[in-house]
């Protein structure tokens, strides 16, 4: 039997400094941009109500920022693409995202969109992201570290 095809979809995703996931909210693609953002930006409220800075893709550009002023009190701060710039450009604090993207990514689960309802893919993110943290702070013993310098 063939997979079942899902149809698009879209994670807005709020992290912190570091790239832990801190609030996901997962619907179908053709929610616009800025009504995810404030869906994930009310989710994240709720558990961490001293959030007082953010930035963000200049998707979500507009009356967003005024809006997260306004309704949560944070400093959303929108980071611009160069205008000179041609090509790949590296952006500032944006990096911090795709990377968080990329470790939930590696979790099989949501390696393709498997599940048919969103929030079963909330659900696996966020047990994505404990599993990752557990690793980071307890690794196996025969874990070899990345970019360890051996001496001896």
């Amino acid at each position: 039997m063939p997979a079942r095809k899902v149809a698009g979809r879209k994670r807005h995703v709020v992290v912190d400094s570091v790239g832990n996931l801190l609030a996901i909210a997962v619907d179908t693609a053709a929610m616009s941009d800025a009504a995810g953002a404030r869906w994930v930006l009310g989710r994240t409220r709720a558990r961490w109500p001293n959030l007082a800075k953010g930035w963000a893709d200049q998707t979500y550009r507009g009356t967003l920022v005024e809006w997260a002023r306004q309704t949560y009190d944070i400093d959303l701060e929108i980071v611009q693409r160069p205008a000179e710039a041609k090509g790949f450009v590296l952006l500032p604090r944006r990096w911090v995202v795709e990377r968080t993207l990329a470790w939930l990514g590696r979790a099989r689960r949501l390696s393709k969109e498997y599940e048919h309802h969103p929030d079963h893919t909330e659900s696996i993110s966020y047990l994505a992201s404990c599993q990752r943290l557990l690793q980071r702070l307890c690794p196996a013993p025969t874990h070899e570290v990345p970019y360890l310098r051996r001496t001896g």
